[in-house]
């Protein structure tokens, strides 16, 4: 919780923002987020995008690889990576720089479509994890805890404890 709230000054996110917490257990796919009104709608995409914070202090912290990654429908994919404190890579696709494959017949091809997403940043990432891409675009729909930063309730460190126990991040 910590790292979170060091996160949240250093990204000069509001300091109502909250950490939402998603986990997939059958993939061990984690997803943490600093949330609040700045990270809403495709504002927020753009806000993910500017402010890794997060994600780079807890790739130092835990000695792990973090991939951070934000969708915006409308304008672009992207997936960084952070390592050891670093960003150590990542790839951005804007969609008005895609050529969309061929119509057969007058329709569109949405089976070659879907394998051309799977090169894309979020379906390679995807391919990493194991998982399909839309479960990926899906997860910040998933169930999740939302654990106020705001303060030092030590009441707050003890579910984050709980929802993380035996998943790496």
């Amino acid at each position: 919780m910590e790292l979170a709230r060091r996160a949240l000054v250093e990204d000069g996110a509001p300091a109502d923002s909250w950490l939402t917490v998603c986990v997939y257990r059958r993939r061990k796919v984690i997803r943490l987020a600093l949330d609040g009104p700045h990270s809403a709608g495709r504002r927020g995409s753009h806000w993910y995008s500017e402010h890794q914070a997060f994600a780079r202090l807890l790739s130092k912290e835990a000695g792990i690889t973090v991939h951070s990654y934000v969708y915006d429908p409308q304008e672009y994919e992207e997936v960084m990576a952070f390592g050891g404190g670093q960003n150590v890579g990542g790839e951005r696709l804007s969609y008005d720089e895609v050529e969309l494959p061929e119509c057969l017949d007058g329709e569109f091809d949405d089976e070659a479509f879907a394998r051309m997403q799977e090169r894309w940043p979020l379906g390679h990432l995807a391919w990493v994890y194991g998982v399909e891409r839309e479960l990926l675009l899906q997860l910040h729909r998933m169930q999740g805890t939302r654990l106020v930063l705001n303060g030092s309730e030590p009441e707050s460190e003890r579910p984050l404890e709980h929802l993380l126990r035996g998943h790496a991040a």
